[in-house]
């Protein structure tokens, strides 16, 4: 009944400044009493001021009628925000002041002149059109710094209802940009989402008995009993499930605000936005990830993890609509999942801080059921210590935001954010959750697709994700015992090093003081500790050399052979041809330039020939269409170098020469961002200082490829120690180069 006894608040209230008005003498033309910000908007909470203002044309005196309209108000015990101002003056004062423009926005007639009051919401309006563009950057560091200061509803302890990101402020700003005519938001969603927070409201300052927006610890269990809930945490879930719909919608809609911005007004004539094709099936438009034409959801089971990836990658929008319908229409993913899909669910949490707002649509959506049901046992559920930010879901993002800084320390980055997205799912019941989680984390990860032992890592990381922390904290490190008590948990140093990564990205997504440098030195000072005991570094990939019948054609005339055949939801490529230095780098740069997806690669020298066999993301490929490519890089009728060009990559490549690894080459691990060109540049730097690769791993994990190639002179033999710096200096500024 909330709705029903604020808009009779309002009547009685607005009867009363009528009446008031009346009593004063207040002329019937060229003066009015308006009301502004929540009683303008008919939304009187049960404590709430009546913020009104007497204003007048130019020219009219009404000092007489100010000094008697305020009384009769003061005496129905009415709490009174009010002001005496001209027309001017009204404009003036929202020209300088944001939170005046504001408020005005939402003026409505109490008494006096109609038709000034309409003229006066009419120049509000029209001022804040026209200025929009000048004027919304400084709104939004306004609403930046609100939530920075007062936190976030989702998450508070003490929710702040009004003024907390997702809270009934943000829902006044959001009607305030829709009015600017620049961006739309979901009007059903908005109106029901802001209705819900004034009801809650209404009732949070009845259970006070005093004007409050805040919802305190005791109040819970008489708030829920009021909304007819269960108990207290059935109430905090719905507020906090309110709240962080208010944010998503928020943060959807000044994504749209800035995108607006940065386009030319003219832009907005546009009829119809371009379509900017990015993957197959979506595309880019106006700022947001949509489908484009030739989408087929219902025969692409990877399309919505690909919308979402790209969406994350970039920092944009996934569209909600987009989203809603892949929710709907696309073909559920089978068990267990293709490599592609895998692949892309690593680089969307993998991607940074753009996971969070994509994240968000795919919870608001319900698109997180369609690959990972599981989620639902985390969701906005509160942590049990009070030292965490977030609830536990949005802690899990977090975590994954992290440890997407530290993808270049670890051997196994997929391994790494899958971890990061599950080391909390078992929370939320009686058994440890370290415990309850590694069950279920191996279900998830075999769902994925991953391989056995991956699936046995990541397992092994949830169960053992708090290990570092509790042992560095509690047991002495000098003892024996302690390093012996991590190193038979964890196995080998692979494991110590993604555990270590988990470790990091997890304290930093609980709270500042979680990873400070005390508690930092300490599991650092266990991990190598534990590191020396479990021997040297993590063994590379072992190359594998199969003996391939070489095609009649490459043996008479030395031309290249390219062979292709389907695998899964790729194509298998292998290339036959007269070695030479280069070569490996002329066949990157074939497929960088049709943008097909490196997945895996090996590459190797059999008898007179090279030899590579490639495994990418793209199916049906016409080996007649590479061969062309193929030839006209081969001949240089391509400017490779400079069409492969792209944007600056999150993290700087690493590049490392490894003198452990081989007696009879020169070994380089080289790990960078997967974009298409990266094989091209790394193998042409190579080939540049007159370097033959003999052999290569190639594997792109999630977002990053991590690639060893065993190197020899040309003319056979290690490189010395001098060389192989070189070749690491010229690889590493290579990739640096290319990426801008």
């Amino acid at each position: 009944m909330t709705a029903a006894e604020r808009a009779q608040r309002a009547s009685d209230a607005d009867e009363l400044c009528a009446k008031a008005y009346e009593q004063s003498g207040g002329p019937g033309s060229g003066a009015a009493l308006v009301a502004v910000g929540g009683y303008g908007r008919g939304e009187l909470a049960p404590y709430s001021d009546l913020d009104v203002v007497l204003v007048s044309a130019e020219g009219v005196d009404v000092r007489q009628v100010a000094e008697q309209v305020w009384y009769p108000l003061w005496d129905s015990g009415s709490k009174l925000d009010h002001s005496v101002r001209t027309f001017p003056e009204m404009v003036a004062a929202s020209d300088a002041d944001l939170k005046v423009a504001l408020g005005l926005l939402d003026l409505r007639h109490l008494a006096g002149d109609p038709a000034l009051t309409l003229q006066l919401r009419t120049t509000m309006l029209g001022q804040w059109r026209r200025s929009a563009r000048d004027r919304l950057p400084a709104l939004h560091d306004l609403v930046r710094n609100r939530h920075d200061l007062v936190g976030e509803l989702a998450h508070l302890s003490v929710p702040d209802l009004k003024e907390a990101e997702g809270g009934l402020r943000d829902a006044t700003v959001l009607k305030a940009l829709v009015a600017t005519w620049l961006v739309d938001v979901p009007h059903v969603e908005l109106e029901r989402t802001r209705v819900a927070l004034l009801d809650l409201r209404d009732q949070v300052q009845d259970c006070a008995g005093r004007a409050t927006d805040r919802i305190a610890p005791e109040m819970w269990e008489l708030l829920a009993e009021r909304l007819e809930l269960a108990d207290a945490r059935a109430a905090q879930v719905q507020v906090r499930e309110l709240g962080r719909r208010m944010a998503h919608l928020s943060h959807l809609t000044w994504r749209r605000v800035d995108a607006a911005l940065a386009r030319p007004a003219a832009y907005e004539s546009a009829r119809r936005p371009g379509l900017t094709p990015l993957a197959p099936g979506v595309a880019l438009a106006s700022g947001e990830v949509v489908l484009d034409a030739r989408a087929r959801p219902a025969e692409d089971p990877a399309l919505l993890l690909r919308a979402a990836a790209i969406a994350a990658e970039r920092d944009v929008v996934l569209a909600p609509a987009t989203a809603a319908r892949l929710v709907r229409e696309c073909a559920p993913l089978p068990v267990p999942w293709p490599d592609e899909a895998r692949q892309l669910l690593v680089r969307l949490l993998a991607s940074g801080r753009g996971l969070l707002g994509v994240w968000e649509t795919l919870e608001e959506t319900g698109a997180l059921d369609s690959f990972l049901p599981e989620w639902e046992r985390v969701r906005l559920l509160p942590h049990a210590s009070a030292i965490h930010r977030f609830t536990v879901d949005r802690h899990v993002v977090e975590t994954c935001v992290e440890a997407s800084t530290l993808i270049r320390d670890v051997a196994r980055p997929d391994v790494l954010m899958v971890a990061a997205l599950l080391h909390d799912i078992g929370k939320g019941g009686l058994v440890s959750h370290s415990v309850a989680g590694e069950p279920i984390a191996r279900e998830i990860a075999a769902r994925m697709g991953f391989a056995p032992d991956a699936v046995d890592l990541i397992a092994r990381l949830v169960r053992w994700h708090l290990l570092l922390s509790e042992t560095a904290t509690t047991r002495d490190p000098d003892d024996p015992a302690t390093v012996e008590l991590v190193s038979s948990q964890v196995g080998d140093t692979e494991a110590l090093s993604l555990l270590l990564a988990l470790t990091e990205a997890d304290a930093k997504a609980t709270a500042p003081k979680a990873w400070s440098s005390w508690r930092s030195g300490l599991i650092r000072d266990l991990a190598r500790r534990t590191r020396a005991a479990l021997d040297s570094g993590a063994a590379l990939p072992p190359i594998v050399i199969d003996e391939l019948e070489i095609p009649r054609a490459v043996r008479r005339r030395g031309s290249a052979s390219i062979e292709t055949e389907a695998a899964g939801d790729g194509t298998r490529v292998t290339v036959i041809a007269p070695d030479r230095v280069g070569l490996l780098a002329d066949v990157a740069a074939m497929f960088a330039m049709q943008r097909v997806p490196v997945r895996a690669a090996r590459a190797w020298a059999q008898e007179q020939y090279g030899v590579s066999v490639w495994e990418v993301g793209e199916p049906d490929l016409d080996p007649a269409v590479l061969r062309q490519r193929f030839e006209a890089v081969v001949d240089k009728r391509v400017d490779v170098a400079r069409r492969l060009t792209g944007p600056a990559a999150a993290l700087d490549p690493s590049v490392v020469v490894r003198p452990e690894a081989s007696d009879q080459a020169t070994v380089l691990e080289v790990r960078a961002a997967d974009r298409p060109g990266v094989l091209y540049q790394v193998c042409a730097a190579l080939a540049g200082l007159d370097v033959a690769v003999r052999s290569a791993h190639v594997d792109t994990l999630g977002p990053q490829a991590v690639d060893v190639f065993y190197l020899q002179e040309a003319s056979a033999g290690v490189l010395s120690d001098r060389r192989a710096a070189e070749a690491a200096h010229a690889v590493r500024d290579a990739l640096t180069a290319a990426a801008g």
